[in-house]
């Protein structure tokens, strides 16, 4: 991965389908980028050759003299790119067949296959980002939600590493104080342990924070997962499709009609959820029906919450109950009352939380708030950045680092003893900004990138 700069790497940056998309870019970085452009491309008429310039022609294999596209070029060299490298890329037709072509002609020229995040990485390892910023572009393409969007969005805005570089720039002042005691304690005005302590302290706060918005934050990046469950002809298959908004499952009177685990993903409010409409739970002796209700239970067990849906024409039953009994304590739960259209007037609709009518699909905005409430996303909306799997990991190591040199400071140990787990915060926090960073860190992180990326 951490390969020299001085190679020219290529790769396609578009996604490519066949009939699936107008256009495909393919784009070089490296000081070999314009010479293969030049080689490759031949613009119609005198256009000249200048950075940040559309150039229009068409892509001519040189050991045939074939035309292989009419296309454009777009160069943009050094530094002004986001590698900060001269910077090439064609704008070809899309499809499979053309840009894959482009492509065979690049590496012919002298160019290599980029791996995967490497665009990234250069643009890091020439301070052209901060590794906050180049997580952010990466989560931007990964969005699943727009909520998620709009976290990635703040994270590549610089709203993320502003505030970690606070943090950290307030915890190398501190470090400052505590080693200019160690060198010139004797010209120094006594060290002011409580207005010390308690910045220390502020900081451990501020991280536990950023700890807890993340767990919310990997919530809208990656959505949980909802198990439906309840007695057979309940009406899963029916709330599935009322809440996905086409149909996803076969919905008959028939009871066990579902015999497979069926998957949907949805946005509720920018939030993406993963439906798991279950087979129903019951006896029985089809050796079918068995595989499905076994694969419910592991879907029930694995669940981050689990939505029971139960008639409200028949009641709550015995077997409604012991359904509700199967659902792990931990697991938030919602109980979800169908077919309210065929209870009279007055009727009671205990215990319902929600009661709806999944096939005419009345109340179904109240079951979308209700379910991102059992979540734990709502009230989202007030998160403005998030830290990722990785930043939070290492700001939680950091708050207990913290924790250790507080604990020294409250022992009256001498103020070195403070001084190694206050370096060890600093560091931790420097590994999220990329500040102090190891080549297997950047190496982990950029492996999870796409191609061309």
């Amino acid at each position: 991965m951490l390969a020299s700069s001085s190679d020219t790497i290529a790769a396609i940056a578009t996604a490519v389908a066949p009939g699936q998309g107008s256009v495909a870019i393919l784009r070089l970085s490296g000081p070999r980028s314009e010479a293969i452009g030049r080689r490759l491309f031949h613009p119609a008429g005198q256009q000249p050759w200048e950075s940040h310039r559309v150039l229009y022609g068409h892509v001519i294999d040189p050991a045939s003299g074939e035309r292989v596209d009419e296309a454009l070029l777009l160069l943009m060299r050094a530094p002004r790119s986001f590698t900060r490298e001269d910077v090439v890329e064609f704008h070809c037709h899309g499809g499979l067949v053309v840009v894959r072509r482009v492509l065979e002609l690049v590496l012919a020229a002298g160019a290599r296959p980029a791996d995967a995040g490497e665009f990234s990485l250069r643009a890091v390892l020439h301070g052209r980002l901060d590794l906050t910023r180049a997580e952010a572009i990466g989560q931007l393409v990964a969005a699943r939600g727009r909520r998620a969007a709009q976290l990635a969005m703040a994270g590549l805005d610089g709203g993320l590493h502003q505030r970690v570089s606070q943090l950290r720039s307030s915890l190398l002042d501190q470090l400052s104080e505590l080693e200019a005691r160690l060198d010139f304690d004797d010209e120094l005005p006594p060290l002011d342990v409580a207005a010390l302590t308690d910045a220390l302290r502020q900081t451990q706060a501020a991280l536990h924070q950023l700890v807890a918005d993340a767990q919310q934050g990997q919530l809208l990046r990656e959505g949980p997962r909802v198990a439906i469950i309840g007695r057979p002809n309940v009406g899963k298959s029916s709330l599935l499709n009322l809440l996905s908004q086409r149909d996803r499952a076969i919905v008959t009177p028939l009871p066990g009609t579902t015999r497979d685990l069926l998957e949907s993903e949805l946005l509720l409010d920018g939030v993406p959820l993963t439906l798991l409409d279950t087979a129903g739970i019951r006896p029985t002796s089809d050796p079918v029906e068995q595989l499905g209700i076994a694969r419910s239970q592991r879907a029930l067990a694995s669940a981050d919450a689990v939505l029971l849906l139960f008639d409200l024409s028949d009641g709550w039953t015995p077997a409604d109950q012991a359904l509700r009994e199967q659902v792990p304590p931990d697991v938030p739960l919602l109980v979800v009352g169908n077919k309210r259209d065929r209870l009279p007037p007055g009727a009671s609709l205990a215990p319902a939380d929600v009661p709806l009518c999944a096939l005419s699909g009345e109340g179904r905005q109240e079951l979308a708030d209700a379910l991102l409430e059992r979540c734990g996303a709502a009230g989202h909306q007030g998160l403005e950045v998030a830290l990722n799997t990785r930043q939070r990991d290492l700001a939680a190591a950091a708050a207990t680092a913290l924790g250790r040199s507080l604990q020294a400071a409250a022992e009256d140990l001498p103020t070195d003893f403070w001084t190694i787990d206050l370096r060890e915060a600093i560091q931790r926090l420097g590994e999220i900004t990329g500040e102090d960073v190891s080549e297997a860190v950047l190496e982990r992180v950029f492996s999870r990138f796409c191609i061309g990326k």
